[in-house]
C-alpha cells in the first residue's frame, strides 16, 4: 500500500454544477440511462459531484457506509487492505459509469468492509444511502439494475473464489488477461490492447500471487507472442487463446 497516501486531503466538489448539469451527468452512467425523468431530477437535486487525485481514498474500511458513487470520470479501484502488513487484495477495477459503495443499501453493521482508491484522476457523482434507498422504493428500473448489480458482483467474487480454489497462477493470469481484454479492450491490428495501465504488482494483488512470479509469467508469454508490452500497457495478440474449455468458468463484465 506503499503507494497510496495515508493522508489526504478533502475530496474536492466541482464548481458551479447545477441541476441541470448534474442530469446531463447522470443521463450518461450506466444506472442514470433506464431511469424516468423523476427519477433522475431527484437524484440531480440531492447528489453531488466530488473530484479525487490518483491514488486517493474515496471511502476506507470501518468508515460509515451511509453513500453510494457512481464513475463520472476515470477508474476505481476496489480493494481489502490487511490493517497488521497493509497487504492489498485488489477485488476489482471499475470502469467509468459504474456504480460502487452498494454495501450501503445491505451493510447491517452500517460501516466499510473494503476500500475504494483513485485508479487514476476521477470525478465521482456521491449519493446519500437513504435518497438512493426511497428512490429505489419508487423506481422499479432502478431496483431491477441495484439487484442486477448485486448479483454479479455476487457471482464475479464466487468465480474468484472458485479460480483460486481450482487454477495455478498461470491460469489465473490467463483468465485476467482474457477478462480486462474484454472489459478494457481497444481492437489494434496486432490483437486487443488492454487501455489501462497494469503494474505488475497491481496483477499479483489480483490472481493471488507475488510480483515477481507475475513478472516471470508475463515475460514468457511474451516470448510465446501470446502478449506485447506497449507503453506500460499489455497487448494480448491471441485473447481468444487464453481460456482453456477445460476450467472455463464464465466471465462477469
Amino acid at each position: 500500500m506503499s503507494d497510496i497516501e495515508k493522508k489526504q486531503p478533502a475530496p474536492r466538489r466541482s464548481p458551479q454544477l447545477t441541476p441541470a448539469d448534474r442530469v446531463t451527468i447522470i443521463r450518461k452512467l450506466d444506472f442514470g440511462s433506464s431511469l424516468n425523468d423523476e427519477t433522475v431530477s431527484q437524484f440531480a437535486e440531492h447528489s453531488s459531484v466530488v473530484e479525487f487525485r490518483r491514488r486517493r481514498f474515496v471511502y476506507r474500511a470501518g468508515e460509515d457506509a451511509d453513500s453510494l458513487y457512481a464513475i463520472v470520470r476515470g477508474r476505481i479501484k476496489l480493494c481489502r487492505i490487511e490493517s497488521n502488513s497493509e497487504r492489498e487484495a485488489v477485488i476489482d477495477i471499475l470502469p467509468e459509469g459504474s456504480l460502487f459503495g452498494e454495501s450501503a443499501l445491505y451493510s447491517q453493521a452500517g460501516h466499510r468492509q473494503n476500500c475504494a482508491v483513485a485508479y487514476e484522476g476521477c470525478t465521482l457523482l456521491r449519493i446519500s444511502a437513504a435518497q438512493f434507498t426511497s428512490v429505489m422504493a419508487e423506481d422499479r428500473h432502478l431496483r431491477d439494475y441495484t439487484f442486477q448489480l448485486i448479483g454479479r458482483r455476487l457471482e464475479h467474487a464466487e468465480q474468484r473464489l472458485a479460480d483460486f480454489a481450482l487454477n495455478a497462477i498461470p491460469a489465473r493470469l490467463d483468465r485476467l488477461l482474457a477478462d480486462f481484454s474484454n472489459r478494457y479492450g481497444v481492437p489494434e491490428s496486432e490483437g486487443v490492447l488492454i487501455d489501462i495501465p497494469l503494474p505488475h504488482r497491481e496483477i499479483a494483488s489480483i490472481v493471488g500471487s507475488t510480483r515477481e512470479s507475475v513478472t516471470v509469467r508475463l515475460n514468457a508469454m511474451r516470448r510465446e507472442g501470446t502478449i506485447e508490452f506497449v507503453n506500460r500497457r499489455i497487448l494480448v495478440k491471441r485473447p481468444e487463446g487464453l481460456l482453456h474449455p477445460a476450467s472455463e468458468i464464465p466471465l462477469v463484465s
